[in-house]
């Protein structure tokens, strides 16, 4: 899943790659408008998540989440050192949160994930930093927002038939709305304590702590098989490393505002990436609920604006 404007600003300064590799990627990146940039990374992402879903049959979403998180710590801890000498308990305390919040997001959506299409789980997940921001804002055209997101959720829920939804796959997806939410908030929170990007290696070493017992007692032997390993990898980068790059560059580049409306995308997004890469078709009804949560997204977005 990619990240918001919030929860990216509150990241600080990015982590860098080296000389020879930053000066490549900036270069790269310089020749895409930003709004491809946006688009580029909602797409990473949600690959990222096909192909871990495509590994299901293989190994388990907590073990994937585990290969994930820990590949994207490797990553960070290769150029980014967590700073913590003269940091307070309290500020230790938040990264830890922060972390705690992206290790069980991404638990919950894995979770989700395995018993929903993805582009219906992104959309209920989505509700968590939309609710986010309805609350922050305050403004009475914002229950026309929650309003429009609650009908898509109430089209997406499987009312006495067999639809492609299950509740408990819902009530993952909304769980990892809630911790989306967290998330955000202790993302600006650490991002203010913590110098650099060190405060996002901090909680993504917490995420590797919290995921590896779960991961590997779900992963068992599995997670020795080399193929597994280094597809792992791959959803890491995919997940992870390239898109919150992308991310960052685009959000140097545009206002909050515009990043913000772009990401909302992401549902609409996933339902693509569903559809061609997991052959997972949707009704009539369930592309109408998607489109409630992504107007509402955009909605808010404007408003908060």
């Amino acid at each position: 899943m990619g990240m918001t404007a919030e929860s990216l600003s509150g990241a600080a300064e990015p982590y860098r790659a080296g000389p020879r590799a930053g000066r490549a990627l900036r270069a790269a990146s310089d020749a895409v408008p930003p709004p491809g940039l946006v688009l580029l990374a909602i797409l990473s992402v949600q690959v990222g998540a096909g192909l871990a879903k495509n590994l299901f049959t293989q190994v388990p979403p907590a073990a994937m989440v585990f290969l994930r998180i820990a590949t994207g710590a490797v990553m960070l801890l290769a150029v980014v050192r967590p700073k913590v000498r003269g940091l307070s308990r309290r500020d230790l305390g938040v990264g830890v949160a922060f972390g705690l919040s992206l290790g069980l997001m991404n638990l919950s959506f894995y979770e989700a994930l395995a018993r929903l299409p993805i582009g219906i789980a992104v959309s209920i997940e989505f509700l968590g930093p939309l609710t986010l921001a309805v609350v922050s804002s305050r403004r009475r055209l914002d229950l026309l927002w929650v309003a429009l997101a609650a009908a898509g959720v109430i089209l997406l829920a499987p009312w006495g038939e067999a639809g492609s939804a299950s509740w408990a796959g819902i009530a993952f997806a909304a769980l990892a709305g809630t911790f989306w939410a967290a998330y955000i908030v202790f993302s600006a929170a650490t991002g203010a304590r913590f110098p650099g990007a060190s405060g996002l290696t901090f909680a993504m070493i917490v995420a590797t702590v919290l995921t590896t017992p779960i991961g590997v007692a779900a992963g068992g032997d599995a997670l020795l098989r080399p193929e597994i390993l280094l597809l792992g990898a791959g959803v890491g980068l995919l997940s992870s490393v390239i898109p919150y790059s992308l991310e960052l560059e685009a959000l140097r580049r545009m206002p909050k505002r515009v990043f913000g409306i772009l990401m909302s995308l992401e549902p609409a997004v996933a339902a693509l990436v569903g559809l061609f890469v997991l052959h997972e078709v949707l009704q009539g009804r369930e592309w109408a609920a998607i489109g409630c949560v992504v107007v509402a997204s955009i909605g808010a977005t404007r408003a908060g604006g």
